[in-house]
């Protein structure tokens, strides 16, 4: 039967107001705009907004985390850590991001193969942002035959963020680069205070064994530590970019160049107060950048 021209005008009009309620209230793909399944544009998820102001701060790694050295001789100093330190004269990560709670979970001779205990232990918190700093130990090896190979520092870094990512999909990582070892032995070896603690205490024999020797034998492991810490820095940068919420310092640690002030008077080799000062800052700088 023909549709008569009033009645298939009223017909239209029901029609566009219906298909104007539906693009209202739904996106291309027929999802809630306001739901966790809102697609961008081009129909992908949306993918999550970094925060820059985290309200608590937990902290695994090594040595350097726990400002070992850094107060007090063979002793840790978390108070000053660079990631959770309390005291104002060294304004720490959590101290500049005004952490409402942080945690300090490193511990002081780890390598990247306890880096996944840790990675559970720092889960029960529930921290925001979890800050990451590992591989200064499997590079000072006491030979570097004993150094961790490449693809173990791997694995074990990549178990780590998969632990965190299992209980906290929503934190974010930060993850700082391996120190330059061999920019360390340069600013201690001139110093003869230096050289003996380094033979005293065995610190980093890898590298600071013989500090003054010329030989091309020596030069060459030196050469080959620096090449191994190149190496688990280039691990640490892939695996955090395989996170969408995970940020490299881009290299910053290992790039600074650390003076003696910068380094602990105890051994030449941790950073000092003002060292552990300098990497916070690097830190914030990191984390903050919108």
């Amino acid at each position: 039967m023909p549709v008569s021209r009033p009645v298939l005008a009223s017909m239209l009009a029901a029609t566009a107001s219906l298909a104007l309620l539906a693009g209202c209230t739904s996106t291309p793909d027929g999802s809630d705009p306001g739901s966790a399944s809102a697609t961008d544009e081009g129909g992908a998820p949306a993918a999550p907004v970094w925060n820059t102001s985290p309200a608590s701060v937990a902290a695994i790694g090594d040595s350097i985390t726990r400002a070992f050295d850094a107060c007090s001789v063979l002793s840790d100093c978390p108070e000053v850590s660079w990631a959770t330190g309390t005291d104002p004269k060294v304004p720490s990560l959590a101290q500049q991001l005004a952490a409402e709670e942080s945690w300090n979970l490193a511990e002081s001779g780890a390598q990247a193969s306890d880096l996944p205990s840790q990675a559970r232990a720092v889960t029960a918190h529930e921290p925001e942002l979890v800050t990451i700093m590992v591989g200064a130990n499997d590079a000072c090896a006491p030979d570097v035959a004993l150094m961790t190979e490449t693809e173990d520092f791997r694995a074990d870094i990549e178990r780590a963020v998969e632990i965190i990512r299992e209980s906290l999909p929503d934190t974010q990582l930060y993850v700082a680069s391996v120190p330059d070892l061999l920019r360390l032995w340069s600013e201690g070896s001139g110093s003869a205070l230096a050289r003996t603690v380094w033979g005293v205490a065995a610190v980093c024999p890898s590298m600071l064994a013989d500090p003054v020797a010329v030989t091309t034998e020596a030069g060459e492991r030196r050469d080959s530590v620096r090449e191994r810490v190149v190496e688990y820095n280039a691990v640490l940068e892939s695996v955090c970019a395989a996170d969408v919420l995970c940020r490299y310092d881009g290299g910053a640690v290992f790039d600074y160049a650390f003076t003696p002030d910068d380094l602990s008077k105890w051994d030449w080799f941790h950073p000092s107060a003002q060292g552990q000062a300098a990497l916070a800052a690097l830190a914030h700088e990191r984390i903050t950048m919108e």
